[in-house]
């Protein structure tokens, strides 16, 4: 018993000693990975962005390769400056017209000339409605500069926002490009960044499901890029095109409008049939071309039902609905960025759920019959 008593305080000591060490141990963790934290900050969105594009990029990266003889780096530059004259020169066009848009908008009402053009006589015939919006549009024709007059402090600061924006989506749009820059560095590293990636998803969830979890977060981020933001990017770009041929006005802005409705799975049609009903109600198209541009804009406005079940979904082990919901989810909590994050996650979630469903031990086993051979 004296014995004992008297190893105590040594054990105490050894214990004290080594809960002594394993914190300080922790504590210096913690702080590096705070001070990482801080460091990488500034740059989140940004690699956040590349690792997104060079992950969906990957497999047309990798074809691109291939028949360039298999040189990683030549297949991811030339993928780069395809991008940027593909990508990049449209959207520009269109972030000048909307700039253009707020400008002009902007000095209208510092200078009190803000009008919106009469309405055709050709309105008032339109059938059911035609009276009520020629009287509706000629009264705000009327009475446009009075209104203008009297709220302009109000309109003022709300063109002040308006061109703030601009800027802040022109920022936006470098930011993407260095985006695309960097995602082609990582593509041409790709199968070196696969096999880390799979070394974390083995350490996080073990190694027999490692890879299973790496396919489904690399399929899911390339569904919604390709089914979600994709095809909104698309639909606004061909959209935008074809107003800016036809000369619609606020093309820029029209474009934007139908890029955030494509993004929230809204139709575009909501912005093509009233530039269409604009076409024939201005009286500034002869027949022919209204024609033509009608119809191009009535299908650039169904684009995204033929694009979306292509893209949307393929290839990816979970169910559709539970990868529309999780980017549509993730949008409204955490922006576009979130579409992503909260698709990848509420899929990792439902496979790991039904897995967990399927290893129920108290389920029955269900004995497969042999099936009788089929003679003659």
């Amino acid at each position: 018993m004296t014995a004992a008593n008297a190893a105590d305080p040594d054990l105490e000591k050894r214990i004290s000693g080594r809960l002594l060490d394993v914190l300080i141990r922790f504590g210096l963790i913690v702080t590096l990975v705070v001070l990482c934290f801080k460091i990488f900050a500034p740059f989140v969105s940004l690699m956040v962005w590349a690792l997104i594009l060079a992950v969906a990029l990957y497999p047309l990266h990798q074809s691109m390769a291939r028949r360039l003889g298999g040189k990683q780096g030549r297949a991811a530059t030339l993928m780069v400056l395809i991008g940027i004259v593909l990508i990049g020169v449209p959207t520009a066009l269109l972030l000048g017209s909307l700039g253009d848009s707020v400008h002009g908008i902007v000095d209208s009402v510092r200078h009190d000339t803000l009008k919106i053009p009469a309405p055709s006589p050709k309105v008032a015939e339109w059938p059911v409605i035609g009276k009520k919006v020629h009287g509706a549009w000629s009264q705000a024709h009327e009475n446009l500069p009075a209104v203008v007059k009297r709220l302009q402090p109000q309109i003022g600061d709300l063109s002040r926002k308006a061109v703030a924006t601009v800027a802040s989506i022109g920022g936006a749009l470098l930011l993407f490009l260095a985006s695309f820059i960097i995602a082609g560095i990582m593509m041409a590293y790709g199968h070196g960044g696969a096999r880390s990636m799979r070394s974390i998803f083995d350490r996080f969830v073990g190694v027999n499901r490692g890879e299973e979890f790496t396919r489904l977060s690399t399929q899911t981020v390339r569904a919604v890029a390709q089914g979600v933001l994709g095809v909104a990017f698309i639909q606004a770009i061909v959209i935008g095109i074809l107003m800016m041929i036809a000369g619609i006005p606020f093309t820029g802005v029209l474009a934007l409008i139908v890029l955030l409705l494509g993004i929230a799975q809204i139709p575009a049609t909501l912005v093509t049939i009233p530039v269409i009903a604009y076409i024939w109600a201005s009286g500034s198209y002869d027949t022919v071309p209204a024609v033509i541009y009608s119809v191009l804009l009535f299908v650039g406005g169904l684009l995204d039902n033929v694009l979306k079940p292509l893209l949307l979904g393929r290839g990816v082990d979970a169910p559709m609905p539970v990868i529309l919901i999780g980017a549509l989810g993730g949008m409204v909590g955490a922006g576009i960025l979130g579409m992503f994050v909260g698709a990848t996650l509420l899929a990792l979630g439902y496979q790991i759920f039904m897995a967990w469903v399927a290893s129920n031990p108290d389920a029955p086993v269900v004995a497969t019959e042999p099936v009788a051979p089929v003679i003659g």
